[in-house]
């Protein structure tokens, strides 16, 4: 009998692909459009912002029928609403730059878009993601049963690999789940896309938060946090200029501050947002924006359970960082990373996510 696999369906090429690849593997295919984000929920926000749903599920819906698979829409615009951009917005809020796409893979895609699927029979959800997964050698449970377990690894293409964006992915959503561009690159995706005649193998990839669109971070906050001016202060307490808000900032940025530097640029190195100020220190090698050691919460482990600390591993602190050597440590409830080399812009609010090797392990935010 074949098993049912509901896949995600975002518009793009490579869950058109995820799709066709599954079919091809002789799975019952079901595409979903996950309708997340849109201008016509009461007070979404209190100015216009593009919206891009409209297009990319006319492009699902289009995928679909090309595959000859059955096309679903649910509607999760309120949690989305509730889950991620509140919670983006009240990070802000409270002086943190957090990442949207990871808290919506651990809350809608592999929360509500999973249960709902199992319910309806599915016997695994498919994403487009860039990551693979392997099993474990089988061990015993405490109850004698045995249990197979699961490896988390980075995709093949390290430019597009999406692993740092599934570190909360545990071993029951794992169990569920499908990624079939684990091992491919992104040329190839778009090659097979193309040969099989999908309607969006050209389709450019998204870029930024889908929700945003076009409009930048600092514009798509003020529609839901007010300005607010404050002193630009260096860290011996110079004012060097004004600016809109501390929320609207974050570590390591430079531009945008609202105030030049010459040929030696200022750079955003701490900020309070209680006292509304936003500190800056000049040059990119200053060492205000270098730091050896953070305290990360939240943590959540692959595997299902932490292991001993100390610990060392590798990790990185943004995509597409290159890993970088630490020891993860614990003094009672508090988990910190030190790290063998000073990091740049270490930012409250962003994910550490840990490796070993090719597999990533976990990982937690930093404070």
């Amino acid at each position: 009998m074949k098993k049912t696999v509901y896949v995600a369906l975002s518009g793009g090429v490579d869950s058109a692909v995820a799709a066709s690849l599954l079919k091809k593997d002789g799975y019952h295919v079901v595409g979903v459009f996950m309708r997340e984000y849109d201008l016509d929920l009461p007070d979404a926000f209190a100015d216009p912002v593009e919206c891009t749903q409209s297009g990319d599920r006319q492009s699902a819906l289009a995928v679909a029928a090309h595959l000859g698979i059955p096309f679903h829409e649910w509607d999760f615009r309120r949690d989305y609403r509730k889950k991620v951009i509140d919670y983006m917005v009240s990070e802000y809020k409270n002086g943190r730059t957090p990442n949207p796409d990871s808290m919506c893979n651990k809350q809608l895609k592999f929360g509500t878009f999973l249960a709902k699927a199992r319910i309806l029979g599915a016997d695994f959800i498919a994403t487009g993601h860039y990551a693979k997964k392997t099993q474990r050698s089988k061990s015993k449970a405490q109850n004698g049963s045995k249990q197979c377990k699961w490896k988390l690894y980075a995709a093949k293409d390290t430019n597009k690999d999406q692993s740092y964006f599934l570190y909360t992915l545990t071993q029951e959503q794992l169990v569920y789940t499908l990624f079939p561009l684990g091992e491919l690159r992104k040329s190839k995706v778009r090659a097979h896309a193309k040969k099989i005649g999908l309607p969006n193998w050209n389709r450019k990839d998204s870029q930024g938060i889908c929700f945003i669109g076009k409009l930048p971070m600092k514009e798509y906050l003020k529609t839901r946090i007010p300005v607010k001016t404050g002193p630009l202060l260096t860290m011996e307490g110079t004012v060097v200029g004004t600016h809109e808000g501390a929320w609207y900032y974050t570590i390591g940025q430079r531009h945008g501050i609202g105030f030049g530097g010459g040929t030696d640029p200022y750079y955003v190195v701490d900020k309070d947002v209680k006292k509304n100020i936003v500190y800056v220190a000049q040059g990119p090698l200053n060492s205000r924006l270098y730091r050896t050691s953070a305290t990360v919460s939240d943590l959540s482990w692959v595997a299902g359970s932490a292991p001993r600390f100390p610990f060392s591993c590798k990790a990185r602190i943004r995509y597409r960082q290159s890993l970088q050597s630490c020891v993860i440590t614990q003094e009672r409830d508090l988990h910190y990373i030190g790290f063998s080399k000073p990091q740049k812009a270490v930012t409250p609010g962003q994910a550490a996510v840990f490796y070993q090797g090719r597999e990533c392990l976990g990982g937690g935010i930093l404070r």
